[in-house]
């Protein structure tokens, strides 16, 4: 079995009138397959509604399903007995920063979490070190949360997550309040705890440029997975994304006009890089 598996997952959101009957069902997740390996750097896309935040929390039991089975690190989340082990091994952190820190000072707001489950004081310190220099804010461990850019939130954030140990981190939009200089730092050490660290990633956001690095994509509207694949498959596909609301990056977007126009570019470009790569290449078999 796959560190996290779901098979016909449907997760369906009930408004109440007054007298406690139902009034309406929105089904909000609609018979999603998931299957994610350990290490792995999976991307969600979708536009607003799509289902794709509602699927990422039930990634640790935020939420359980209304139908089907998820299974994370071998517990069905289901299982109210398996909610502490589930919630041991998937993180999550939010769109909001200010929302997760609740610390006055940033190293103590990172051994908040290890200091709840138990951890001896001398391992949480070692905890918050470590998580602290994996996020690049090592230098900031005595400063005031007040004090630091949404970028240095998320990342402090972030810190609070990995510093519990978790094998998974699941990601909720987190740079959507971000300007892209804050989006980058973020982004850069999410990677990092990826390839460093092994830790399995499942990136939600709306950012197409902050998924080109995963190992696989998905792409959801009205609560299904309607597309999957590697970015490169993903973004060849620029009029389809187009159909379900979604940008692809500047870069594959470029290309793609200038494939339209005549030029024989491959689909799938994603960098910068590889666009200078390959308009070199054309020039040099002029």
């Amino acid at each position: 079995m796959g560190f996290i598996k779901g098979r016909k997952l449907v997760y369906e959101y009930k408004k109440y009138n007054e007298e406690g009957g139902i009034e309406s069902v929105n089904r909000a997740v609609d018979g999603v397959d998931l299957d994610v390996e350990r290490g792995d750097f999976i991307a969600i896309l979708g536009h607003n509604g799509s289902g794709k935040s509602t699927l990422a929390k039930h990634i640790n039991a935020l939420l359980v399903p209304s139908g089907g089975t998820l299974y994370v690190n071998g517990k069905d989340t289901a299982k109210e007995e398996n909610i502490w082990d589930v919630r041991q091994t998937a993180g999550m952190v939010f769109q909001n920063p200010d929302n997760q820190i609740i610390g006055t000072v940033v190293e103590e707001d990172v051994g908040f979490g290890p200091e709840n489950m138990g951890v001896p004081t001398e391992e949480i310190w070692e905890r918050v070190e470590e998580s602290l220099k994996s996020v690049g804010m090592w230098k900031y461990r005595k400063a005031s949360p007040n004090r630091l850019s949404g970028g240095q939130k998320q990342r402090v954030a972030i810190a609070g997550v990995v510093a519990m140990h978790p094998k998974c981190i699941v990601l909720d939009e987190p740079t959507a309040m971000l300007d892209p200089v804050g989006r980058k730092e973020v982004i850069r050490a999410v990677r990092a705890l990826n390839m460093v660290e092994d830790v399995t990633v499942l990136l939600i956001t709306h950012y197409m440029e902050e998924v080109i690095y995963a190992d696989k994509v998905l792409v959801m509207d009205g609560g299904k997975v309607v597309m999957q694949g590697t970015p490169c498959e993903i973004f060849s596909q620029v009029e389809k994304l187009k159909g379900y609301r979604l940008d692809v990056p500047q870069v594959t977007l470029l290309a793609h006009e200038l494939k339209k126009s005549g030029l024989p570019l491959e689909d799938g470009i994603l960098t910068a890089e590889e666009l200078v790569e390959a308009l070199c290449q054309l020039r040099s078999n002029m």
